[in-house]
């Protein structure tokens, strides 16, 4: 009775074909992002925002304005914010207040036309991980889009 020999051969020829697809597609993998920063606005007191636009405020403490709205809570307890947010999003549907961008959009349903944009602004020394929390917040509360506010911008 002879013993059962096995051949590996074709095992090592796959794996060695896969060693070579692996090698030619790594380096093609982006390493990296290429984020657009704003430049600095030109200082024009005339300027005032939009009338619909909300911005939450994060101090150093890690309190919660809206606008000028101030004892919205904390990163901790967001409670107060999302139920300010959540009822001026109500308000803005009652009235009819619809996003410039999608107000023209007849095929998309009426509550994704609200206006509901909403700028989180914070100073440099906050940590990431408290914006990312605020972020994640203002999603809960219904806000879409979300966008950073940047004051202290250095240009080259």
């Amino acid at each position: 009775m002879t013993r059962p020999i096995i051949n590996v051969t074709p095992l090592i020829d796959v794996l060695l074909v896969l060693l070579i697809i692996f090698m030619v597609v790594t380096p093609m993998r982006p390493s990296s992002f290429k984020a657009r920063i704003p430049s600095k606005p030109i200082s024009d007191d005339s300027v005032r925002p939009h009338p619909d636009t909300l911005v939450v405020s994060v101090d150093g403490t890690g309190g919660l304005r809206l606008n000028k709205e101030t004892g919205l809570g904390s990163i901790d307890n967001p409670a107060q914010m999302i139920e300010r947010l959540r009822e001026t999003f109500t308000a803005r549907a009652a009235n009819g207040s619809l996003s410039e961008s999608h107000a023209d959009d007849s095929d998309r349903p009426f509550a994704d036309r609200i206006e509901r944009t909403v700028f989180v602004k914070a100073p440099s020394t906050i940590e990431y991980g408290k914006v990312a929390r605020v972020v994640d917040l203002l999603k809960i509360a219904g806000a879409f889009p979300i966008s950073l506010q940047i004051d202290d911008l250095d240009t080259p």
